[in-house]
């Protein structure tokens, strides 16, 4: 059986064995790569995130979070963070995530949906978000220190829901 559910506290392990290996990578993610197991618990399990996992015959194979991208005059746009298993990457995890935000996002009442940070040379999350409706609106020159490319630019997605 396959669900995408809210995360809780007991599912935590299984998402840090997610997030621990693209963390420590450094390729896709804008988290210090020596980030330690408490900060991003705090991180990806913030009160104001929302958190899901994707969950397979009872394996986490990838986690989300949605929440407000900023306060106040711009509450009405979502961001959200998505990471999946290395074994699962291809399988369409992610994309049943991000279909899943966007309806998520919609039912929440939120007006749009942006990535801040897509590193582009992440083409697969590249692929992925145009295919879901997203275009780029911003690219930041060098923004990402990659740790074999060296600086690549990050991209700012948008989608209006």
């Amino acid at each position: 059986m396959t669900m995408i559910r809210p995360a809780d506290a007991t599912d935590w392990p299984a998402i840090w064995a997610i997030l621990e290996p693209t963390i420590r990578a450094g390729e896709t993610y804008g988290l210090d790569r020596a980030m330690d197991e408490a900060a991003a618990r705090a991180y990806w399990l913030n009160p104001a995130n929302d958190p899901f996992v994707f969950e397979q015959d009872g394996e986490i194979l990838g986690t989300y979070y949605l929440r407000a991208n900023q306060a106040g005059g711009g509450a009405h746009v979502c961001n959200c963070g998505f990471m999946t298993g290395q074994a699962a990457q291809g399988k369409g995890v992610a994309r049943a995530m991000g279909r899943h935000a966007l309806d998520h996002a919609r039912a929440r009442g939120f007006r749009a949906m942006q990535f801040n940070f897509v590193v582009a040379t992440n083409t697969r999350a590249v692929t992925l978000w145009e295919s879901l409706g997203f275009t780029t609106v911003g690219r930041l020159p060098g923004a990402f220190a990659h740790p074999t490319l060296g600086y690549v630019d990050a991209l700012v997605m948008f989608q209006a829901l």
